[in-house]
C-alpha cells in the first residue's frame, strides 16, 4: 500500500549537475521522461562546462527543465547547493540529487517516496544502484561506516542475487542518487563546500543522523550508474578522495581518536597498494598531497551553507 495518495503527492525537485558531460546528461534526462511519479520538476545546474552544453540542453529540453548556469566549477557540493537553494525557494518537499551519468527505472521515484512518506523521521532515502554496463552487478546497496571510521558500499561489485532486497536502515546514502526531505535542510543546512567532491554525501548523512533523522535504503527503487565518469574528466579526484577521507574522520570521529588515526593509516596503505597496481606515480603523489591537506585543513573555516 502506498503511503501517499493521488491527492497528496509531495513535490520533488530533481537536481542534475552537469560538468562537460553532455551525452550522459541527455541520456539521463531522456530516462527521467519515463518516470511514473507526476509531481516533480527538473533542475539542471551546469557547473561551468567548457563547451556548448547549456545551449544544446536548452534547445532539446527547454520546456521541461530549469537550467542554472554557473560561472565556474563549484564542485559537487556547492554546485548542488545552488540548485537546492532554488528548489527550496519554491514548494518542494523533497530534493533528489541525481548524477548525470545515470539512468533510472520508471518507478524509482515512486518507490523512494512510498517509503519516505511512512515516517517523518526518515530524512535521507536511496535506491539500489547497479553498474550501467553490467546491469545485474551492484554498485551501491546502502552505505556502512566501519569501526575504522571508513565508509563503504554494501554489496559493491557483487552480482545481485537478492541479498539486499529488504528495506533497511543504513549509515549513509550515495550522492549518486539521494532523496532528501526539506526538513533535513531546515535542520542541518546544505552540503558542506569544504569537500568539493567526494564524501560530502557521507558527511550530510552523518549530520542528519546526529540531528535525529534516519537513513533508509529502498531496494525496489533501481537506477544504473556509469561509475567514475567524473574521474575520467577530473584528474584531481584521487587528491580529493584522500583529502576528504581524512577531513571526514577528523570531523566526525574526533572522540574516537584511535579510530581516526587508524583510518589515516589504512588510507595510506591503500594508497601505496593502489599506486603499485596502477603504476602511476602521479596518482600516488596526488593522494599523498591530499592526505597532507586533510590533516592540516582548518576545520573551523568550514561553513555549512544554509538555505538563505
Amino acid at each position: 500500500m502506498n503511503a501517499f495518495s493521488e491527492s497528496n503527492q509531495a513535490k520533488v525537485s530533481i537536481i542534475i549537475l552537469n560538468w562537460n558531460g553532455l551525452d550522459d546528461t541527455i541520456e539521463c534526462l531522456q530516462s527521467l521522461k519515463k518516470i511514473t511519479y507526476p509531481n516533480y520538476e527538473l533542475i539542471l545546474v551546469d557547473n561551468g562546462s567548457a563547451g556548448n552544453d547549456v545551449q544544446v540542453l536548452k534547445d532539446r529540453f527547454a520546456n521541461s527543465i530549469h537550467i542554472i548556469e554557473n560561472d565556474k566549477n563549484y564542485g559537487f557540493s556547492e554546485g548542488n547547493n545552488i540548485g537546492i537553494r532554488y528548489a527550496l525557494s519554491g514548494e518542494a518537499k523533497y530534493v533528489l540529487l541525481l548524477n548525470n551519468d545515470t539512468t533510472v527505472a520508471p518507478d524509482f521515484l515512486s518507490e523512494l517516496l512510498n517509503v519516505a512518506e511512512m515516517d517523518p523521521k526518515i530524512g535521507l532515502i536511496g535506491p539500489k544502484i547497479h553498474f550501467y554496463h553490467e546491469p545485474n552487478r551492484i554498485y551501491f546497496a546502502g552505505g556502512k561506516i566501519s569501526f575504522l571510521s571508513r565508509s563503504s558500499s554494501r554489496g559493491w561489485n557483487t552480482i545481485d542475487q537478492g541479498q539486499f532486497d529488504k528495506v533497511d536502515r543504513v549509515d549513509f546514502i550515495s550522492g549518486c542518487c539521494m532523496l532528501i526531505k526539506k526538513s533535513v535542510f531546515d535542520s542541518i543546512g546544505l552540503l558542506d563546500p569544504i569537500y568539493f567532491f567526494s564524501l560530502e554525501d557521507v558527511d550530510l548523512s552523518l549530520r542528519a543522523v546526529q540531528a535525529g533523522f534516519s537513513i533508509v535504503f529502498v531496494p525496489n527503487s533501481k537506477i544504473w550508474h556509469k561509475a567514475y565518469r567524473s574521474g575520467i574528466k577530473n584528474p584531481r579526484i584521487p587528491y580529493y578522495t584522500a583529502r576528504n577521507a581524512v577531513i571526514l574522520a577528523r570531523r566526525h570521529f574526533l572522540v574516537f581518536r584511535k579510530a581516526a588515526v587508524r583510518a589515516v593509516i589504512v588510507t595510506m596503505i591503500e594508497l601505496v597498494i593502489f599506486a603499485i597496481r596502477a603504476r602511476n606515480l602521479n596518482i600516488f603523489l596526488m593522494m599523498v598531497n591530499g592526505l597532507r591537506d586533510g590533516l592540516t585543513t582548518n576545520l573551523k573555516l568550514s561553513r555549512v551553507r544554509r538555505i538563505t
